[in-house]
């Protein structure tokens, strides 16, 4: 090899940007696959008014190409690394280590180490230096990828910092970061490293700023960390910093800690520790004017980029030197809405009971065919409800209506309004909800409106699926906004709405007008166990008869047990039994086929397109329950509720004025009883509509694909209503924005949405104030009675659910897809829902112990831990 020192340069060399080094200076954020994340930003950072940053120039991603195509081995390792699960830590960390080794025994090609020797004459031949790993995947919008990789402080000498770039390298491969990236669906060869080489900086004080507050997401709060020193006391957790919270240039809150140690730098490099001054250890590293100056360039900062920045800097001389910024990925975004001023959102998908993220296809549709305006961030949908909590009438009626269903989101709003001087004021209109509607006006007592109703909305699904056939094109679009005004029509339909407020207005009348005589709780959940037209409910006992068509021909159960795909269906056939055992699935599929987990969401794949979901459920039907299981359960619950209703109306007799206590609560029986299951109706017509929605629209796309416009059909998911019609109608489409909205979806597949978001970005949780539970239980929201005791089986999806006789289910959240598990368990924990959420009024009916909105249960609760239920008493106990 040769030794010419020119520094070869590419096709942004007018830019200052060559083949193998790039000056600092020169280079910003659109240059990330050439100089990695952390040099585009601390070149972006160098650019801005007021902004220092040491000197310093990256080594280019070139380099480590280069470097990586030379290095023995490096390929055949990387093929067997990507083989690897995520879980398999031995074979992880071999195998890492073997390309660490492969990469830092390469001889350094002498063009490249010639470049770098000739930027380091630049920046002084004895200039002590800070050698930092810059990989293309980090300090991105959507993953930081905070201390992945190594970086090495007050190196010296040429060969010192030819060294420790091979180091950097790498360190792409450590064992963390290696399964970092695994755990996020990253290729190992798509990410790419890049060094930067600074000046080194010796600082009186040094610590994190961050531009957002960290803890409760508020991003007019900035939070500071300071330690004396190198930042690498801090950073590694040597130290406890002083911590400031900033608001608006004024210190809302100072905590200022006993600093024992300090990390210095030697003259002859590298960095030692080193014991503070007794006198020194408790006074604070900057003064309070520091504090307020580096927040208010922390928000230039964050000006700039666009996005709540976390940023290492460095006091020097009373100067602040910024040697990094990232973006903080772990907030919870913002809804983007045109109104000016403070404002307060509820989360639609805990109410919804799915709180996954939705893709841009399946939001956009839910917001042309919801009731009330909403608003999206994080890939999830809020109400903004500043108007209901603005005037002191409407707040009260709302704070009520929202606290029958959830507690802790009335809590969290509680807070909101506490505070006194966030939210505007607006003058009394009456109760109102986020929605601006007052209640429904009462009905009759009469089944026959449910009929009614049920039989009016399978017309209007009839309808929509006959027309719909023979529409397609940009035509279709035209279509599909006219049946989703007939959508929302059906949903807003008064009758409809009467029908449903009239069942949930019976069981809070019975709930509390019971406990009041009699001292009975939840009187409720026994008086309409197995009550009718509840066609959830009817779903999973529906499924047990399924099992008993298969249960008989173990040569369908054996072959069920190895289905891999989603195609077996016609495989069946060829068994004893198999035809039978396929009629029934099918027919199934007719009925139910459009639900599925996340149901709300319609690019979610239905259980008519994955049928596959439901075999280990039908499986473990068949061997933890009895035939004729269904019937028994709807027969049982029936007779519970009649021996209930004997029971309660003989006890109020009994009472002083009794007879007419009796009459009242006998009324209401009759009421809940008659609308409680057409609660379940709407929700089934809404995904009955969707499925066929979808179906029109993925054949759009099919064509879309076979005219090469698209690369696969499913890309239509990551497109809005409005987007997709201008594709159909233009032919044309934008790949990079269908590859960024897939990796946003990707991102907030991590993030957890709040119960309550505020406009300043804080996430409100709420609590239940309880101080009558046992120490150490799990408080929630019970909305089915009962205790009981079992194993503990957490799930996360119904596809993995495998359940045994006395297993209580313990979720994040079930929406009606999860009732067919209902009828094999003993109890049921959540960490969402809401006393009228789809999985209460479920478990209800089938009797079964049920606690919700139990924060981080999945987390709390271990899978096989025997834990004891108080579903009556709101809480859960993990026993020993």
């Amino acid at each position: 090899m040769g030794h010419d020192v020119r520094v070869l340069v590419s096709t942004h060399g007018n830019r200052g940007v060559g083949r193998y080094v790039s000056a600092l200076r020169e280079v910003d954020e659109e240059q990330v696959a050439v100089v990695g994340g952390k040099g585009a930003h601390l070149g972006a950072l160098s650019r801005i008014d007021g902004v220092r940053v040491p000197a310093g120039f990256c080594v280019t991603t070139h380099a480590f190409r280069r470097i990586m195509a030379e290095a023995p081995s490096a390929d055949d390792l990387l093929d067997r690394l990507s083989r690897l699960d995520a879980d398999d830590r031995e074979a992880i960390r071999a195998l890492s280590a073997e390309i660490r080794q492969s990469i830092e025994g390469s001889v350094l090609p002498d063009d490249v180490a010639a470049a770098i020797v000739r930027a380091l004459r630049d920046l002084g031949e004895r200039t002590a230096c800070a050698v930092r790993s810059s990989a293309t995947a980090e300090d991105l919008p959507t993953a930081s990828f905070a201390g992945q990789q190594d970086s090495y402080l007050n190196v010296v000498g040429r060969t010192a910092v030819l060294q420790h770039v091979s180091r950097c390298w790498a360190s792409l491969f450590t064992e963390r970061a290696v399964t970092y990236r695994q755990r996020n669906g990253i290729d190992h060869r798509e990410v790419q490293m890049a060094v930067v080489v600074q000046e080194m900086v010796f600082p009186q004080a040094a610590g994190v700023l961050f531009t957002a507050d960290p803890v409760t997401s508020n991003r007019r709060v900035a939070s500071v960390e300071a330690s004396f020193g190198l930042g690498e006391a801090l950073v590694s957790g040597l130290v406890n910093a002083d911590a400031y919270r900033v608001r608006d240039d004024e210190i809302i809150g100072r905590t200022i800690a006993a600093k024992r140690l300090a990390v210095h730098a030697l003259p002859t490099g590298g960095t030692r520790e080193r014991a503070i001054d007794p006198e020194r250890q408790e006074q604070p590293a900057l003064t309070d004017a520091q504090v307020v100056r580096l927040v208010r360039l922390g928000r230039r900062i964050e000006a700039h980029f666009g996005h709540p920045q976390d940023i290492e800097w460095c006091l020097v001389d009373d100067d602040f030197e910024i040697v990094q910024s990232r973006p903080i990925t772990t907030l919870f975004p913002v809804p983007e809405a045109g109104n000016a001023g403070n404002r307060v959102y509820v989360s639609v998908g805990h109410q919804q009971m799915m709180t996954d993220p939705m893709k841009p296809l399946g939001i956009s549709v839910w917001q042309l065919t919801a009731m009330a305006p909403m608003h999206e961030a994080g890939g999830r949908l809020f109400v903004d409800a500043t108007r209901a909590l603005a005037s002191p009438a409407g707040r009260a009626g709302f704070l009520e209506m929202v606290g029958r269903s959830d507690p802790l989101v009335r809590d969290a709003l509680q807070s909101v309004v506490d505070r006194g001087d966030f939210l505007p004021s607006l003058p009394d209109q009456g109760p109102a909800g986020p929605t601006g509607g007052g209640a429904p006006t009462p009905i009759e007592t009469d089944p026959a409106i449910v009929t009614d109703l049920i039989e009016r909305s399978q017309a209007s699904i009839a309808t929509l699926r006959r027309d719909i056939r023979t529409v397609s094109g940009p035509a279709l679009f035209d279509f599909l906004l006219a049946a989703f005004e007939e959508h929302r029509r059906a949903l807003g339909d008064p009758l409809s709405m009467q029908a449903i407020m009239a069942g949930m207005e019976a069981t809070w009348w019975l709930n509390e007008r019971l406990q009041a005589w009699l001292g009975e709780r939840n009187a409720a959940d026994t008086l309409t166990l197995s009550a009718p037209d509840n066609v959830t409910s009817e779903m999973g006992l529906a499924l047990l008869d399924v099992a008993d068509v298969i249960r008989p021909h173990p040569q369908v159960v054996a072959f069920l047990r190895e289905a891999g795909d989603d195609n077996f269906l016609d495989g069946l056939v060829e068994l004893p039994g198999g035809r039978e055992a396929r009629d029934a699935i099918q027919a199934y599929l007719d009925r139910y086929g459009m639900r599925c987990v996340g149901e709300i969401d319609i690019t979610r794949p239905r259980w008519s397109e994955r049928p596959g979901t439901l075999v280990p459920v039908i499986l473990d039907n068949i061997r933890n329950l009895e035939p004729g299981a269904g019937k028994r359960r709807f027969e049982q619950g029936h007779r519970q509720a009649q021996q209930k209703q004997r029971e309660v109306l003989e006890r109020l007799r009994a009472l002083p004025d009794g007879e007419r206590k009796a009459a009242e609560t006998k009324r209401m029986i009759d009421r809940v009883r008659t609308f409680i299951g057409y609660r379940e109706y709407p929700k089934y017509a809404i995904v009955s509509r969707y499925l066929i929605y979808k179906q029109a629209l993925l054949a759009e796309a099919e064509r879309l694909v076979r005219a090469d416009v698209l690369r696969e059909k499913e890309d239509i998911f990551y497109l809005t209503f409005q987007e997709l019609h201008d594709v159909v109608r233009t032919s044309e489409v934008d790949d990079r924005l269908i590859h960024r909205r897939k990796e946003a979806f990707r991102s907030y597949r991590t993030l957890t949405p709040p119960r309550v978001l505020t406009s300043e970005g804080e996430g409100i949780t709420g609590a239940y104030r309880r101080d009558d539970v046992p120490t150490g239980a799990l408080v929630g929201l019970p909305v089915s009675g009962g205790i009981v005791e079992g194993r503990a089986r957490v799930v996360l999806d119904l596809a993995e659910a495998h359940l045994e006789p006395g297993d209580i289910l313990v979720t994040a959240y079930t929406d009606p897809s999860w009732s067919p598990l209902f009828v094999a368990i003993e109890g049921l924990v959540t960490e969402v829902g809401g006393l009228m959420t789809h999985g209460a009024v479920v478990a209800r009916e089938y009797g079964l112990p049920a606690l919700v909105g139990v924060e981080n249960a999945t987390r709390l609760i271990r899978d096989g831990q025997r834990i004891r239920l108080h579903a009556t008493d709101g809480y859960v106990q993990i026993l020993p």
